[in-house]
């Protein structure tokens, strides 16, 4: 009797799960697979789309959007742009687009010149989102990123630590790319409000390249004998300026803050050349930058939303830490 009862269950339990399946119109298996599988059964992936190619800095990224796809069971693609050039990245983008991905996540080397292509990716049904350098203007989904502005105030403040609140320093930077930009903009306008017995006196572009930074930092050095930090908004900048005040024997007379924590900027700051650096969360900026793709992609697909109407936030940010010669080894990769 009781087996009897066992198997009544189970035929009642079948019986439901046709019900449910029938009124929603979907295969009954699809009740015991995620429901990206209905989105993605025709190959389509999600692709990140970056500039300089290769380099450290995304691999934390591209670790973060490959580990939220294999939660969701999805495929990925990486894509990017090999220099650093907002021409060749909107080829690769364009590429990108013809094949119909089910997202992209972009981090955008200019905040203008990708408007346009970044539109067509959303009038053409692409969801989009920006990740670590924004493109606001354009109709992208939502930014997901380091606030920039308060990333630059941070590296003021740990200078005037550094520096008993006196002294003059200098920037290296891209001036042309939104996010170092706000980061200058943080750092100079909290200098200037805050710290009296401080002066900015050079902003240099360092082209995003460690032998372009240590050459601006050996101006800086030569032209302001007297300079005593240097502060950058990029990893490739750090590693310049240190090398700079190597061959100018300037010892610890100059204290350096970088950004983010690939290998080289880790062993600088472990042997004392950098006093500092400032870690983003790269591996957020991956990861849920493919979460609001899928997300998006299900909401569009059960309420036919827009990007002005969806449920996510516009502007995530993915937090920053200081990194300096006393935590440094927690940083390296495993």
């Amino acid at each position: 009797m009781k087996k009897l009862l066992i198997v009544y269950a189970l035929l009642f339990f079948l019986f439901f799960l046709y019900v449910y399946a029938y009124h929603l119109k979907q295969p009954l298996t699809s009740l015991f697979r995620p429901e990206q599988t209905e989105l993605n059964d025709n190959g389509r992936e999600y692709v990140m789309v970056t500039f300089q190619a290769g380099i450290d800095y995304w691999k934390n990224a591209i670790k973060g959007f490959e580990d939220a796809a294999n939660e969701l069971d999805v495929s990925t693609e990486y894509r990017g742009a090999t220099q650093y050039d907002s021409y060749e990245q909107i080829t690769v983008l364009e590429q990108v687009i013809a094949k119909k991905p089910a997202g992209i996540a972009i981090s955008a080397i200019n905040p203008h010149e990708l408007n346009t292509t970044i539109n067509k990716a959303v009038e053409a049904g692409i969801p989009v989102v920006l990740f670590d350098s924004d493109a606001p203007r354009s109709k992208a989904f939502s930014f997901l990123g380091t606030n920039n502005f308060s990333a630059g105030e941070t590296g003021a403040h740990k200078m005037a630590e550094l520096l008993g609140r006196k002294g003059k320093v200098g920037v290296i930077t891209l001036p042309n790319q939104l996010n170092h930009k706000e980061r200058t903009d943080g750092f100079v306008e909290t200098i200037e409000k805050q710290y009296p017995n401080m002066e900015v006196v050079a902003i240099k572009d360092g082209k995003g390249d460690q032998l372009q930074s240590e050459k601006a930092a050996s101006e800086i050095i030569k032209d302001y004998p007297e300079i005593k930090g240097i502060f950058t908004t990029e990893a490739n900048g750090g590693v310049g300026i240190a090398n700079a005040k190597k061959s100018t024997n300037k010892g610890n007379d100059i204290k350096i803050i970088s950004f983010d924590t690939d290998k080289q900027t880790l062993d600088k700051i472990h042997e004392g050349d950098i006093s500092a650096s400032l870690a983003q969360g790269t591996w957020n900026m991956g990861y849920w930058s493919l979460q609001f793709l899928y997300q998006y992609n299900q909401e569009m697909a059960s309420n036919n939303i827009s990007n002005e109407t969806s449920i996510l936030p516009k502007y995530v940010d993915t937090g920053i830490s200081i990194v300096t010669k006393e935590n440094v080894e927690d940083f390296y990769a495993e």
